[in-house]
């Protein structure tokens, strides 16, 4: 079972926070920066031409969570606002 207990990440740098799970009764610390952002940014013609987009967050995990990744991954796309991977520019 996966329960989010959890996450400091802020804008715009809302990938860079700590991650904190309860993965069977267990409390976990993933590492900071594990969060990979679906969304993006790009730029138009002109300065100030910007677009960002939101999407769901995948996670880079160590290895004996790999098992859990569909549950973890969900959790935490529930639990975390989507970000944009570009927030930070």
């Amino acid at each position: 079972m996966i329960e989010f207990v959890s996450y400091d990440g802020k804008y715009p740098n809302l990938c860079s926070g700590q991650l904190i799970l309860k993965i069977n009764g267990q409390v976990r610390e993933l590492p900071r920066h594990c969060l990979l952002s679906g969304g993006g940014v790009w730029f138009g013609t002109g300065w100030g031409d910007e677009y960002v987009e939101t999407g769901r967050w995948s996670i880079d995990l160590p290895e004996d969570l790999e098992p859990l990744r569909k549950e973890i991954e969900e959790c935490i796309n529930k639990n975390i606002p989507h970000g944009c991977c570009g927030g930070c520019i």
